[in-house]
């Protein structure tokens, strides 16, 4: 249960992030831009532990460099640039509900890479888990236009392929790097360890998409100020506390317990925006709550 409550906590953390981020990226900066001052940031962070690491890093095995990749270089990176870029193809409200499926490419992954059992008392709460943030992003769901054309266009508009394999590309990118950090976990590696690898590795494959921004290095102290405040809530202190709740809890477990997030987010902008809390959002929390819960202490 611990495990459980500590990815919720990142989860909190997370949505914190929303408040900075998504100012940020109103205000002009680009979101790829935003991505690559984080792992920059994150990198020199991680560098003493890394340095501190280099025996073992010498000493790993081809296996380990490969899960590092697919925790950072897929994961951190390429899937959050996809995530970013899917927007400009698709109804925004489209893509965050698309990413709601996200545990599903976990829970296959987490068969097929960590052996892991999946029983059909699971598959049954997790889809109590599964429509508890549907209803949690409702609204969402409701600002789709579904006035016949309208809802073509919306669905299959120009450009809306691309957007489609780009959403597709970050929900795999997202679940690969939860089951592939808890691979690493199993080989012995720390969370420190794994944190360091996952940000340089992201570091390095976001270099040539960092390099081409125009507005590299060109905004205002306040500006690295927020980013410098976003990157220790969200980057290093959420991801710490996530992956000690990662090494508590099997990797199909997590990925419902990170569809905490949305709610968190709805919570947050409640307290901090004045944002309302619908009927409808609080039924979808206490049903993930509950199908998450049942999974805890069941262990299924």
């Amino acid at each position: 249960m611990a495990g459980f409550l500590l990815i919720i906590l990142a989860c909190s953390f997370w949505a914190l992030d929303t408040l900075i981020r998504y100012p940020l990226i109103k205000s002009g900066l680009n979101a790829t831009t935003l991505v690559f001052y984080e792992h920059l940031l994150l990198t020199i962070i991680f560098s003493i532990v890394f340095f501190k690491s280099l025996k073992k890093v010498w000493q790993a095995k081809t296996s380990h460099y490969f899960y590092f990749f697919m925790v950072g270089g897929v994961g951190s990176a390429f899937a959050t640039i996809a995530f970013s870029r899917a927007f400009i193809f698709l109804n925004p409200s489209l893509v965050i509900l698309l990413q709601k499926f996200q545990p599903l490419v976990v829970i296959l992954l987490a068969r097929v890479v960590l052996k892991e059992q999946i029983k059909k008392a699971f598959i049954f709460w997790a889809g109590i888990c599964l429509v508890g943030a549907l209803l949690i992003s409702y609204e969402d769901i409701l600002s789709l236009n579904i006035r016949g054309k309208d809802l073509t266009d919306t669905l299959f508009g120009p450009g809306a392929l691309q957007g489609y394999i780009l959403v597709m590309f970050s929900i795999f990118g997202w679940g690969a790097a939860t089951v592939f950090g808890k691979k690493l976990g199993t080989e012995g590696y720390s969370d420190e360890q794994i944190m360091s690898g996952r940000f340089i590795v992201g570091f390095l494959c976001l270099l040539p998409f960092g390099i081409s921004q125009t507005d590299l290095f060109t905004h205002s102290i306040e500006t690295y100020g927020k980013i410098s405040l976003m990157v220790l809530v969200s980057g290093l202190l959420a991801m710490y506390v996530f992956y000690q709740g990662l090494r508590k809890i099997s990797a199909r477990a997590c990925s419902l317990a990170e569809m905490f997030f949305p709610f968190m987010a709805v919570i947050v902008n409640w307290l901090f925006l004045n944002a309302s809390l619908s009927a409808v959002q609080l039924i979808g929390g206490g049903l993930l709550l509950l199908g998450s819960i049942v999974i805890q202490i069941k262990h299924y």
